[in-house]
């Protein structure tokens, strides 16, 4: 990778950065807001749904949820980042986004073709072993992840060009658009577990109807940008041509394809811990235990939606102060760790504590009362939450730091263990074990990257140089979605 002017643009004058100050501030409000009504939409979709669908198929809908976005964010959040780093990368570099963008779809394209191909010929395990037997579930789960490659892509586009208006709606749209379908149902004008299965599928698919508004916009930005800037060089557009040539060339599929690679690693590892709960449950006691550990695990998922505006803004935050000149910025660095880590444990506290109070009973009241609930579950759950929250915020300071390779080894090590965890009967009673494999894996990641956090300089070639293509992509890393 071609190493970027060692003056960055953002810093080029005190007014450039309170000025990009301002507008990144106002994009982290943005994206606040839309995570957390998407949060609201994804937690009533799947309330409407508990309470219209009986024990065992809403369990298959809990079932075919976490197979698909376990799929989706495994296989294409890695290209969503690679869009939203270097297309925001090359903009600040002054140059083309054609490269990333080529390379991306081209990455793009072959993972949802191999995903087509491996789904067809696994179709009747898939179908058998994971969804009951019910064709029509396989085949909503096999649209919905094709669907979401266009969806991700769309959203790592809209990232790096930072047109957070248009992402917002993109992610809002997509958990409207399903919640509509439980309502139908729900209202009685749909019927039946396969409509409400139907709002997974038509989601990315529904969603995607802002996509044109931001190519035709951006493009039309594109050409006014080159029409100035080749009246200020006075140059031919045939310049420009041989400019998108040297692009494409520079940033190569093996480049993106190396990139892709590393983050495969830490969206799986994200995606086992977070989601793998409901489907080991699934295996081992039914699709009604799955429906109830899924309902249990919500305690964690809510919190952890709302809680990617603060782990998207603090990474470029936590960075710039790595990076800075100021001789007070190493001290405010792990100041403002400190103040996020105190302000997730004053909130894990106060759950704490309402579900110690009323906590089955809340639980009954938001997903009906098909299930008792218990209350050190609840509050197991409660804790791996506390702890998962603090292990993502040391995660983003380690990253600012340079760390990327050290703390994604750490990541598929604790999902391997949470998977062993789940899957031996060191407990008889599996709802049990996953509620403390959740807490004990979120222990045991926060210690290690604690551990990364305060020893940072492990491995030296992962530190970034100031001014470096790196160090800009760390800054920008966290303007990117990664709700579902």
């Amino acid at each position: 990778m071609t190493e970027a002017p060692s003056s960055n643009h953002l810093s080029d004058s005190p007014e450039k950065t309170e000025s990009s100050t301002r507008a990144y501030g106002r994009s982290v409000g943005l994206l606040t807001i839309g995570v957390g009504l998407t949060g609201i939409f994804t937690y009533a979709y799947f309330l409407i749904a508990s309470h219209d669908l009986s024990k065992d198929a809403y369990g298959e809908i809990t079932v075919l949820w976490s197979a698909v976005f376990i799929t989706v964010s495994t296989l294409y959040r890695p290209v969503d980042q690679l869009l939203s780093r270097h297309i925001s990368e090359h903009i600040e570099r002054g140059e083309t986004d054609v490269g990333p963008v080529r390379v991306a779809a081209k990455i793009q394209i072959c993972l949802a073709i191999g995903f087509a191909i491996t789904a067809l010929i696994l179709k009747k395990p898939l179908e058998d072993g994971l969804l009951a037997g019910n064709e029509t579930l396989y085949w909503v789960f096999f649209s919905s992840v094709l669907f979401y490659a266009a969806s991700y892509f769309a959203r790592g586009y809209l990232a790096g060009h930072q047109q957070f208006g248009l992402f917002t709606t993109l992610i809002l749209s997509e958990s409207v658009f399903r919640t509509l379908f439980a309502l139908l149902v729900a209202f009685g004008l749909l019927s039946g577990q396969s409509w409400v299965a139907m709002g997974i599928v038509a989601a990315p698919l529904l969603s995607l109807m802002v996509v044109p508004s931001a190519i035709t916009r951006r493009s039309r930005r594109e050409a006014e940008e080159r029409a100035r800037v080749a009246e200020q060089r006075g140059t031919a557009p045939e310049d420009f041509d041989a400019e998108v040539a040297e692009a494409r060339e520079e940033f190569s599929l093996s480049h993106g394809a190396g990139f892709v690679g590393s983050v495969f690693l830490i969206m799986f590892s994200e995606q086992v811990f977070l989601n793998a709960g409901p489907l080991v449950v699934r295996a081992v006691e039914g699709v009604a235990a799955a429906g109830y550990i899924f309902n249990v695990l919500m305690i964690a998922r809510a919190p952890l939606q709302l809680f990617q505006a603060v782990s998207t803004s603090i990474l470029p935050h936590l960075t710039a102060l790595h990076h800075s000149s100021d001789p007070n910025s190493e001290k405010e660095f792990h100041h403002s760790v400190r103040m996020v880590l105190l302000g997730i444990a004053a909130f894990t506290a106060l759950t704490a504590v309402v579900v110690m109070i009323a906590g089955p009973k809340l639980m009954q009241i938001a997903f009906s009362d098909k299930f008792t609930y218990d209350r050190l579950g609840l509050m197991l759950v409660t804790a791996g939450m506390g702890l998962y929250l603090a292990a993502v915020t040391v995660n983003q300071a380690c990253l600012a730091q340079g760390q990327a390779r050290r703390s994604s080894i750490r990541w598929i090590s604790c999902a391997v263990f949470f998977i062993i965890w789940t899957i031996l009967p060191f407990i008889s009673d599996g709802n049990l074990r996953v509620e403390i494999g959740f807490a004990l894996t979120a222990l045991l990641l926060l210690s290690l990257l604690t551990f990364i956090y305060f020893r940072p300089k492990g491995v030296e070639a992962d530190v970034p140089l100031e001014g470096s293509s790196e160090a800009i992509e760390a800054r920008l890393a966290g303007l990117e979605d990664t709700s579902t």
